[in-house]
């Protein structure tokens, strides 16, 4: 867990040990140390942050909420009022919401202190971060590597120290693949227990809005600040998240794949995962090597997301500045008719049963871990890997993230957690998942594995960026 978390700060600023407004300066120092490298933040909000921090620094103390004064930032993505919304377009260049999306607003009330707005690809379409607006994110443990997408930006800024907190969205590993490659902790929660709207219509049965951060027990606090419905969100649910999950091992089956059955995964992330999970049953963990008979979920995932992307980006393609893989994969989407559609709603069903069945209460497995990712950050100079261990990697739409997707057809809960670093100094990680609204199950195992394995951030919070 890193000294630098938003739980500490939190406590540190309701305890008077210090103030929201230090938070705030150290966090912009951050940002002018590291973002000309790395081109996290789309928007800084030097003038309100600082002004935010003061009016929480002259309230009363007894008032302060769970995240007082703690920096955060917001994927460009998510509405914020009065600040863009590009969507990574030049199509939406000079959109600009008059609204906070609801997580957005429940964060500002819980005292978080918006310092900026991250970067992510045009639509969030990417496993990659880049677009003709903002430009190219990189990687803080390797300038010439990938952040990841789509939330690449969100991962970076905490990645790199500029805030322990990010928002970010995940409709198809979005918050998991930055939290891998970057070496940090996310969440995708359960589909409908953090409402998303007001905002744009991409995804809507795939994606959720999410936390990135330096801690799980940051994720498990945010979480806790955004859960809840929200009649701005039909598709919110009103469920409790319940207590903390304390881990007891003997309570807990525990299933692990490798590659869920059919997904490339390079040997070094192979053999991290089997390090990792020997790890934890020395622990004590009992595992059974096992994994859902459902089925390689892509052309699945394709059959929803393409028709979906295009009911939202579509009428948007009549614009000139629409990068040619954006323009090809919404394209892709126009010719799938309704029943076509519905039909693969139906095949989804049929598909989120099996998964459903493998976590039942009775006879299936509490927790399944897999790899986060099946390798370790690719270059900026890329839009995605060719091959993985031999088998070549479909280019049309990020097939590597095969391990990913299940969790947003089924609207299961998937922790990412960092494990250790690869031979080129890059980091890897665990991917948790659970029955859907088990989002503190997955979380406490991912805590404990954060705890056993105590990955460090150094490297990556250096004074400087590496040259």
């Amino acid at each position: 867990m890193s000294p630098l978390d938003a739980t500490a700060m939190a406590q540190a600023v309701r305890g008077g040990t210090t103030s929201a407004e230090e938070l705030v300066v150290a966090a912009l120092a951050r940002i002018d140390a590291w973002d000309g490298a790395v081109n996290a933040f789309t928007v800084v909000l030097r003038d309100e942050a600082l002004a935010r921090a003061r009016e929480i620094d002259a309230g009363d103390p007894s008032e302060l909420g769970p995240l007082a004064g703690v920096p955060v930032s917001v994927k460009d993505h998510i509405w914020m009022a009065g600040q863009p919304a590009t969507n990574g377009s030049l199509a939406l260049r000079d959109f600009v919401p008059d609204v906070d999306a609801v997580p957005v607003a429940r964060l500002r009330d819980a005292g978080a202190v918006i310092v900026g707005k991250t970067n992510n690809p045009e639509f969030c379409y990417r496993g990659y971060t880049d677009n003709a607006v903002y430009g190219v994110t990189r990687n803080p443990w390797s300038l010439d590597r990938t952040p990841g997408g789509s939330s690449g930006g969100a991962g970076a800024s905490v990645a790199y120290g500029a805030t322990p907190l990010a928002l970010g969205t995940d409709g198809g590993g979005s918050i998991r693949i930055p939290s891998a490659f970057c070496g940090v902790a996310g969440h995708k929660p359960s589909f409908g227990l953090v409402p998303k709207l007001p905002g744009f219509r991409g995804w809507p049965t795939l994606s959720v809005d999410g936390p990135l951060g330096a801690s799980v027990r940051d994720l498990v606090l945010t979480l806790r600040v955004m859960a809840g419905a929200h009649p701005a969100d039909p598709l919110s649910w009103p469920v409790a998240l319940g207590d903390d999950v304390e881990i007891d091992w003997s309570m807990l089956r525990v299933a692990v794949s490798e590659d869920l059955g059919s997904a490339p995964v390079d040997q070094e992330v192979r053999a991290a995962f089997r390090a990792t999970v020997d790890r934890l049953s020395d622990d004590g963990a009992r595992i059974v090597e096992a994994q859902p008979a459902a089925g390689d979920p892509t052309r699945l995932w394709n059959d929803i997301a393409l028709p979906e992307g295009f009911a939202s980006e579509g009428p948007l393609l009549e614009h000139d500045g629409i990068d040619p893989v954006s323009r090809e994969i919404t394209e892709a989407g126009r010719s799938v008719s309704a029943a076509d559609y519905l039909d693969a709603q139906e095949r989804r069903a049929a598909f989120t049963e099996v998964w459903e069945a493998f976590f039942d209460l009775d006879e299936g497995y509490d927790v399944l871990l897999t790899p986060s990712l099946p390798l370790a950050a690719f270059s900026t100079e890329v839009t995605g890997p060719t091959e993985i261990d031999g088998s070549p990697i479909d280019p049309f739409f990020d097939d590597w993230c095969l391990l990913a997707l299940p969790a947003n057809l089924t609207g299961q809960p998937a922790s990412a957690v960092p494990t250790g670093l690869s031979s080129d100094g890059l980091p890897v990680g665990l991917q948790v998942m659970g029955p859907r609204w088990g989002d503190l199950r997955t979380l406490a195992v991912a805590a404990r594995v954060e705890a056993l394995l105590d990955f460090d951030l150094a490297p990556a919070r250096a004074d400087r960026p590496p040259s």
